[in-house]
């Protein structure tokens, strides 16, 4: 006996070529999942599994789901080329559920559309990311070809089709230590190219280093949780690593506040019901009450899964790893898996393993403790970590939440009360 339908809607991040990329980003953390399949490996989603994956994500959600949403990312997805899309469209009318619609979107770096790809994607009114790094200087600092060059003018010419074909699109910018210290630059940049949704996404790489070296932040003085009435004191400010415990790609946790503050600044006097930022949305959203928008600052997580090319089900995005597999939809229901113990433990965790510092924060209902993903051991003044890690690990861009959610949420709730 199985489940054929889930008991709450759940979404699919899908994989159809797996990590495989015609470009070279430095900072790309998919690229490595390539050695977990083998050096003889075929990445390309058979035509078996993409039917297989079709029916079950579709007959898997809940009674009365009025849409389903097909988010195909990679690697580099375009890779599999317009016929393999042409089919999941096909495949979607034929198994798709009286009443419910059918939508799709599609993470790209741009460098391989053309007319052909565009036409499809109006015709079948797909929503496209499309990943800029702002200006081109910045942009190619870690966004490289195989050849080891900048790709900003063939991300250019790409946009140009999105826009060429009355396409929507966003654009998803990687925030890392480089570009962070260029935040109008960064900004400017994305709304000089025509950009109206922008989603900032800040680089996190856990490294090597034995000896991290801790770097106290504080929060300026101005920097008052909204509706609350006392002061955040630079003694309640976690000791995160800095440099050290990170790549030195990572944004550093203060930088990455300030990034967003200077750019909140200009928004709110300039870009607001013009511009849509995916975190000043967010947070206007949690404040007028409706909750989180984003998995990142929800109390809970584990609904948003993703799917390899080979059919094989992880628990999320940033924990594509044996540890974290639920199976394979070959061999399992996949409503079974997204309703596993498994997977439900994985989605509470985030709330249950929150250390007691995350729960009396004042901004606990704004963060949530961030994106588990980003949670680092705990470092006492010696160096070393906690043994009981499961339960002192803290999210390395604590200190820029803080920042950002102290000096943006009182203009906020200012823009609410109007």
């Amino acid at each position: 006996m199985h489940n054929v339908r889930a008991e709450h809607p759940f979404h699919l991040l899908i994989k159809p070529i797996g990590p495989l990329c015609n470009l070279d980003c430095e900072y790309c953390f998919y690229l490595e999942k390539e050695q977990m399949f083998g050096d003889k490996h075929s990445f390309r989603m058979t035509q078996a599994t993409l039917e297989r994956l079709t029916q079950q994500y579709i007959e898997a959600q809940p009674a009365g789901a009025q849409e389903v949403n097909f988010a195909w990312q990679g690697g580099e997805p375009t890779l599999m080329g317009v016929a393999f899309f042409q089919q999941a469209i096909d495949l979607q009318r034929r198994f798709g559920r009286e009443g419910m619609r059918i939508t799709n979107s599609i993470q790209t770096n741009g460098t391989l559309l053309n007319d052909e790809w565009g036409a499809f994607l109006k015709e079948n009114d797909f929503l496209v990311g499309i990943s800029i790094d702002g200006p081109e200087d910045l942009h190619d600092h870690y966004r490289k070809t195989k050849k080891g060059e900048g790709s900003f003018q063939q991300v250019l010419a790409g946009l140009g089709i999105l826009q060429k074909f009355g396409i929507d699109y966003n654009v998803l910018c990687v925030i890392n230590r480089v570009n962070a210290e260029h935040p109008l630059e960064v900004y400017g940049a994305l709304k000089a190219l025509g950009a109206e949704h922008i989603q900032f996404i800040p680089i996190v790489e856990y490294s090597a280093d034995p000896a991290p070296r801790l770097i106290p932040q504080t929060i300026p003085e101005q920097a008052v949780p909204v509706s609350l009435t006392f002061q955040i004191d630079a003694a309640d400010i976690p000791k995160v690593p800095g440099a050290a415990g990170v790549s030195d790609r990572s944004v550093l946790p203060a930088q990455f506040g300030d990034f967003l503050l200077a750019i909140f600044n200009e928004w709110r006097q300039a870009d607001i019901g013009r511009v849509f930022v995916q975190q000043f949305e967010n947070l206007l959203a949690t404040l007028m009450g409706r909750g989180p928008g984003i998995c990142v600052h929800a109390p809970v997580c584990g609904r948003s899964l993703v799917l390899e090319h080979d059919g094989g089900l992880y628990s999320c995005d940033h924990f594509v790893d044996p540890q974290y597999s639920l199976g394979n939809i070959s061999q399992h229901a996949l409503a079974d898996m997204v309703e596993s113990p498994q997977q439900r433990k994985f989605g509470t965790d985030k709330f249950t393993t929150l250390n007691s510092e995350c729960k009396s924060c004042p901004y606990l209902k704004l963060c949530y403790g961030g994106c588990p993903a980003h949670r680092l051991p705990r470092v006492s003044p010696k160096g070393d970590t906690s043994a009981d890690a499961s339960a002192q690990t803290h999210n390395y861009l604590c200190e820029g939440y803080k920042r950002f959610f102290g000096q943006a949420s009182r203009p906020l709730i200012s823009l609410i009360a109007r």
